[in-house]
């Protein structure tokens, strides 16, 4: 009998952005502690297991330390990329506003490439927490 369950771990880092467009203080330079939640859904093995833990961390952990200790600059950002690009800073660049939500999309996306060629996972579910009370949550299942 296949029951379906789910399993989760949390991921952090810190990073620096802004948001351009806003008209408070999100304009300025700031940053976040962010903690990640990725929920697998699916089915156990014969073992009793979808997958083992630090099998998800050593497929999650290198998305993760890209945006670890960089400030993450939108690609439309004219004031901010001049500057990042004569310095040493570690930067990445994004086409869209780096705002919780699509940063939450963005590693949807990303993540769901990962686990995709995983037959017991059927479903993704991410949690981005970009501040102790705010975060953004998305999700993607397999279809059929």
């Amino acid at each position: 009998m296949n029951r379906t369950l789910k399993i989760a771990r949390e991921f952090h880092w810190e990073m620096g952005h802004r948001l351009p467009f806003h008209t408070s203080g999100c304009a300025n330079i700031h940053g976040h502690s962010y903690k990640l939640w990725v929920e697998l859904e699916g089915v156990c093995d014969a073992n009793g297991m979808m997958m083992d833990y630090g099998d998800m961390k050593k497929l999650i952990m290198p998305i993760v330390d890209e945006f670890d200790h960089c400030f993450l600059c939108d690609a439309s950002d004219d004031t901010m990329l001049p500057f990042l690009k004569t310095t040493g800073f570690k930067y990445k660049v994004v086409p869209f506003n780096t705002t919780a939500e699509n940063l939450v999309f963005h590693f949807l996306d990303r993540l769901w490439d990962v686990f995709d060629p995983f037959d017991q996972v059927s479903g993704l579910r991410l949690r981005l927490q970009e501040t102790d009370i705010s975060y953004a949550e998305a999700e993607r299942v397999r279809k059929g």
